[in-house]
């Protein structure tokens, strides 16, 4: 049984060793690498993760977004944010900075 964790608006994450964020030229895309492999994030994935730099809060994350998306309904970009650092906190990809 997966638990799921409740992303605060305060919060700030970073990315989990052992996995490495960065943009892959090869790849086109930003892409998470870790020992066993490697993750390839559509454009809006690796938006937020470059985000996860332990400063910024989930609030300011999605207000960023939003403005960079010239987002009218910011509700849609708060859902689907939220929804990924769920995905991504599940898969052990990032934690909440201390």
């Amino acid at each position: 049984m997966m638990t799921t964790t409740k992303i605060l608006p305060a919060s700030c994450y970073e990315i989990r060793p052992p996995f490495l964020f960065r943009w892959e030229d090869s790849q086109h895309a930003h892409v998470l690498l870790y020992p066993e492999g490697i993750v390839k994030l559509n454009a809006t994935g690796g938006e937020i993760l470059q985000r996860c730099d332990g400063k910024t809060s989930v609030a300011e994350l999605i207000d960023q977004l939003a403005l960079s998306y010239n987002a009218s309904d910011v509700d849609t970009i708060r859902n689907g944010v939220l929804n990924f650092l769920e995905v991504s906190h599940g898969k052990g990809w990032i934690r909440v900075k201390a």
